[in-house]
C-alpha cells in the first residue's frame, strides 16, 4: 500500500466521519496505520474536531443509544465498549447516568423472558441463577436484574409446559 499524503488521509477521514459517527481513538489508530507523522495527525485531527466530523461526546450519547437499543446491552457492557474506545469516563458516566432504569427493563425483561425458555435445570431456582448470571454477562447491573425478576410473575417466564 503506498504512503498516504496528509490530504489524502484528510479526505478519507472527513468521508469516513460523514458516513457515521466515530470517536477520535478510531481517527487516530486510522492515521497510526496509516503510517502518517505526527505532526500531520495532530493537523489532522484538529482539523477533524474543528470542524466537528469527531465530538466524542455526539459519539458517545450514539453508541450508548444504539448499544441498548439494538445490541440490547447493559450499563457495565457499554462502560466496558466505551472504555475499549477511550472515551474518558468525563464524558460516558454523566450521559450514562442520564438513561433511566426503566430503559434497560424495558430491554431485560423480553430478553429474560426469551431466554427462561431455553435454560434447562433441576429446580427454578437453579434455572434463575443462570438466568441472572446471562443478565450479568450481557453487561446488566444486579439491581437492575433484581428489579425484573423480582418485578415479574411466576407466569412472565412460565414457558406453559409442566416439567
Amino acid at each position: 500500500m503506498k504512503q498516504l499524503s496528509e490530504k489524502e488521509a484528510l479526505l478519507r477521514l472527513t468521508a469516513l466521519c460523514a458516513k457515521g459517527e466515530h470517536c477520535s481513538y478510531e481517527m487516530e489508530e486510522k492515521l497510526r496505520k496509516w503510517d502518517i507523522d505526527e505532526q500531520a495527525q495532530a493537523r489532522i485531527m484538529a482539523h477533524l474536531t474543528k470542524e466537528h466530523y469527531i465530538d466524542d461526546e455526539r459519539y458517545c450519547r450514539a453508541y450508548i443509544r444504539d448499544k441498548i437499543q439494538y445490541g440490547k446491552w447493559g450499563r457495565r457492557k457499554i462502560e466496558q465498549g466505551l472504555y475499549m474506545k477511550r472515551i474518558d469516563s468525563a464524558i460516558s458516566s454523566p450521559l450514562l447516568d442520564e438513561v433511566d432504569d426503566e430503559e434497560y427493563l424495558r430491554v431485560l425483561r423480553p430478553l429474560l423472558k426469551a431466554k427462561w425458555r431455553t435454560i434447562k435445570g433441576g429446580s427454578d431456582y437453579e434455572r434463575s441463577g443462570k438466568l441472572i448470571k446471562y443478565a450479568l454477562q450481557r453487561g446488566f447491573t444486579f439491581d437492575i436484574i433484581r428489579q425484573c425478576i423480582d418485578g415479574a410473575d411466576e407466569h412472565d417466564f412460565d414457558d406453559g409446559t409442566d416439567d
